[in-house]
């Protein structure tokens, strides 16, 4: 039994692979406070309720978040007697290693994504991923991670602009029924929506323009069908991108005699 473990800024995903499948996913709040021994708690408990019956003998972590890596460790070490793979990390193989400027660091996150589509849609991608920040990957013809674009997040998008507004209200995002507001709650959802839809449609088009060549656009995150809805922004949504990513890596690893 492999556990696969998603750290990003807000949340972490556990989700165990059974040799076959994905038999469960699970979401806790991301925490640097948060100890070994509390992971093995909360995490036994939601597998005890499953009624599973695992023993989990491997894991593998990414981690956008460097502070909480430690104690997953000692929970990978100390309660399922393993050392776990961490992604980005030097004793950690990839298929293909990214192609950057020398010295810069690749997000986990961002390598995972794309051996994962990689694997499931080939070369030319576009990975487009609505996390704390919203990203895109290039993906080039041999798999390799080439570079890509960073933009502050739907939600960290609202939240600064509250803090920077204080007269502006929080609001849920959602497909606004028009485009002009007429009070201030929908002028926001719109400013949010369309200039996210904005900013999807420019950047994929720039992206194109510059390799010169066509490339499909994989969509994943947990707002990426809200931006899917007849815009044709995406070829496909992905809602296990990340968890399929680190299974490729850990089986890779372990083909190489490194896991």
């Amino acid at each position: 039994m492999l556990l696969c473990i998603d750290t990003g800024n807000t949340n972490t995903v556990f989700s165990i692979w059974d040799g076959g499948k994905f038999l469960a996913h699970w979401r806790i709040s991301t925490d640097h406070r948060r100890t070994a021994d509390e992971y093995f708690v909360w995490l036994s408990t939601l597998i005890e309720g499953q009624k599973f019956g695992l023993e989990i003998n491997a894991c593998i972590i990414s981690s956008t978040a460097p502070r909480v890596v430690f104690n997953l460790r000692v929970l990978c070490n100390r309660y399922f007697n393993t050392r776990p793979l961490v992604v980005g990390k030097p004793d950690c193989l990839l298929p293909v290693p990214p192609r950057v400027d020398g010295g810069t660091t690749v997000g986990p996150d961002r390598l995972v994504n794309t051996v994962a589509a990689f694997d499931r849609h080939g070369p030319d991608l576009i990975v487009v991923d609505f996390g704390t920040a919203t990203t895109f990957d290039v993906v080039d013809i041999d798999g390799a991670y080439i570079g890509g674009v960073i933009s502050p997040g739907v939600n960290l998008s609202l939240e600064a602009l509250h803090m920077g507004a204080a007269s502006l209200p929080h609001v849920d995002v959602t497909m606004p029924t028009k485009v002009i507001g007429t009070n201030t709650v929908a002028c926001l959802q719109s400013g949010i929506f369309w200039g996210y839809i904005g900013l999807v449609e420019g950047i994929v088009q720039h992206i194109r323009t510059e390799r010169d060549r066509p490339m499909k656009v994989i969509a994943t995150g947990g707002l990426a069908p809200l931006f899917d809805q007849g815009f044709d922004l995406f070829d496909t949504i992905e809602d296990d991108l990340t968890m399929h990513g680190l299974r490729l890596i850990h089986d890779y690893n372990k083909e190489m005699g490194n896991g």
